[in-house]
């Protein structure tokens, strides 16, 4: 299989890896500063992204964009070298305006929303004016099947009712999430994967309300804050509908497609970059590898030379930065 660039992925590789050794990796240490402190983002996001934008990197992506909204309409092939990139630091993607979980839910929007729905709740995501987040599992049943999921919208007139707890939601902790779209059950007598909806849940809606904040694996995402959530009676209109009543796992399928690729390339980058950190670390001179007795001079000189025939089939001609 040729794992080769084209010209035109090359080019976008290029320019984004030019963006971010000038603009983003220089203000890496300002954001560990700022995170250690602070749930807000970060002071300079709002110039960076500024920049970005303005260097045509924004929005890269969403490949279905309208010509009327802004960015790149890159193809997912094109899109993933880049992806490569962000990922080697958690906060990149959000100066592109490319941080999940605001892409798929961008995608999921674009593809299920009506007009009305795209104008009130796409368009400021496409900005960077507002964050969001998708509330689909829950504590009290085993969501890895997500026909288990339990949540309640009910129809009560021209409203629909929620009720139910959310948990490990991505993004609903962050400062500035404004809306939800919430997958329950509206539909309890129908087949298993028919009995589903999703509902646009804005942040501020009476009954909404923030548990508490999570950790994954003792880590605290901070571009995009974990939360718990409880919906006590929370009322929306029908309005909000996502898509048609009993698609909620068409609309989840949508958004968690690439959500889920996205994040695979992303962990390349994040994986390229952790190799490079052992590779560096191996061959310092004075290092604590080389001064621990069960590590020979020989040794320390294999550990590169072990993983770089492997790693060359995977990254054909592109630069290993260090390596």
């Amino acid at each position: 299989m040729d794992f080769d660039l084209s010209a035109r992925s090359e080019q976008w590789r290029q320019r984004l890896q030019s963006f971010f050794d000038q603009e983003v990796l220089p203000r890496h240490r300002a954001w560990i500063e700022h995170t250690a402190t602070s749930r807000e983002t970060a002071p300079f996001m709002g110039d960076l992204q500024q920049k970005a934008r303005s260097a045509g990197l924004w929005n890269l992506g969403l490949p279905e964009l309208r010509e009327d909204e802004p960015g790149t309409r890159l193809s997912n092939l094109d899109y993933a070298p880049l992806a490569e990139i962000m990922g080697r630091l958690f906060w990149a993607p959000e100066v592109f305006n490319c941080q999940a979980p605001d892409v798929p839910n961008m995608i999921a929007l674009q593809n299920c929303a009506t007009p009305a729905q795209k104008a009130r709740w796409l368009r400021p995501l496409l900005e960077a004016e507002t964050r969001s987040a998708f509330g689909m599992t829950e504590p009290d049943v085993a969501s890895s099947d997500a026909t288990n999921i339990a949540t309640s919208i009910s129809s009560d007139g021209d409203a629909y009712v929620i009720n139910g707890r959310k948990w490990f939601i991505t993004g609903a902790a962050h400062p500035r999430c404004s809306f939800l779209i919430v997958m329950g059950v509206t539909k309890a007598d129908a087949d298993r994967t028919r009995r589903h909806s999703c509902v646009i849940v804005p942040m501020d809606a009476p009954g909404v309300r923030l548990v508490r904040p999570l950790r994954w694996m003792g880590c605290e995402d901070h571009t995009a804050p974990i939360g718990e959530l409880a919906f006590d009676n929370v009322r929306v209109p029908r309005t909000n509908l996502l898509g048609e009543e009993g698609e909620g796992f068409k609309v989840a399928q949508i958004r968690l497609g690439p959500a889920r690729i996205h994040h695979c390339m992303r962990s390349i980058g994040l994986c390229e970059l952790l190799i490079e950190l052992m590779t560096v670390r191996a061959s310092e001179p004075n290092g604590k590898m080389r001064r621990h007795s069960s590590m020979s001079g020989g040794c320390h000189a294999t550990v590169p030379r072990f993983f770089l025939p492997l790693l060359k089939p995977l990254i054909g001609s592109r630069p290993l930065h260090g390596l």
